[in-house]
């Protein structure tokens, strides 16, 4: 399964035929953002009237709701492995982290008690991607103003930033947490130090247009970038190089992610284009 998010909708895919298995439609809103939990058991969602949604994957019924999460949007949302935390950004450029709790009452029925852990304020404008490390600790932040930040999520300090002229887009972990890679509309994949936040590799992602969408495979080896180029790349982690090449967007393309078995790679574009591509190795 995967699935995808615009004005009004969230919709999950069934990956082998390619056909809707469910959408969830909230009226006159626009999604920004969603993830799985790491567990199955929920769709989280960031929404442009301030509201973090979360849905039950299997009916689209509505589990909670967390309301005024940002002044300026949800623009950017992930869960933590133990799906015991959600973290968000905003268009006010805050990340925060909600803590998240299930109790089940004396009638059976099971109910979900939100609470809002901290606020960290340091991007001046919107946060477009969120990622946390693979132990819960820390967790990046990208920002449309320019900075890349570490959090230490058990501090809520800031514990690393990175800076770069440009806009941010997205931003990954390698697998093993030294480096994180990034990328926007300087058209720059950046590799940078986790230890002292140094730049230490700058390829050039796209000859015309912002970077969009990254995603790492989970060994590390590979990962995949797209952008307004409509181009989708496959490059080689440690050797820096472009492998293969996927055509056939016809409008900027949005998000890239590479499914967890390494089999295929979804992308999807700003005129609502999804193609489902066959990982190459």
């Amino acid at each position: 399964l995967f699935a995808t998010c615009s004005y009004e909708d969230i919709r999950v895919w069934h990956t082998p035929t390619q056909k809707e298995l469910l959408r969830i439609t909230v009226p006159n809103m626009t999604c920004y953002a969603i993830d799985f939990l790491r567990d199955g058991s929920g769709i989280v969602s960031g929404w442009d009237d301030s509201k973090i949604r979360v849905f039950f994957p299997e009916t689209g019924r509505l589990m909670y709701t967390i309301n005024e999460a940002h002044k300026k949007g949800v623009t950017a949302i992930t869960a933590t492995s133990d799906c015991g935390r959600i973290i968000s950004g905003g268009g006010e450029g805050q990340v925060r982290v909600w803590r998240v709790q299930e109790r089940v009452a004396k009638s059976g029925q099971k109910t979900f008690v939100t609470e809002l852990e901290e606020a960290m304020k340091e991007h001046a404008n919107a946060v477009s991607c969120i990622r946390v490390s693979k132990d819960n600790t820390q967790c990046v932040s990208a920002s449309a103003d320019g900075s890349c930040i570490v959090w230490d999520l058990k501090t809520f300090h800031r514990k690393q930033i990175m800076f770069s002229k440009t806009l941010f887009r997205c931003v990954c972990f390698e697998p093993e947490e030294c480096q994180v890679i990034t990328s926007g509309t300087d058209r720059k994949i950046s590799y940078w130090e986790l230890y002292d936040g140094t730049l230490v590799r700058e390829l050039d992602g796209s000859r015309s247009g912002s970077v969009n969408g990254m995603d790492i495979s989970l060994d590390g080896q590979y990962f995949v970038t797209a952008g307004d180029d409509k181009i989708v790349k496959v490059w080689r982690y440690a050797q820096g190089d472009v492998t293969h090449v996927g055509l056939g967007h016809s409008s900027p393309i949005m998000r890239a992610k590479i499914c967890p078995n390494n089999r295929l790679i979804v992308t999807v574009s700003d005129d609502g284009g999804i193609f489902v591509w066959k990982f190459p190795f």
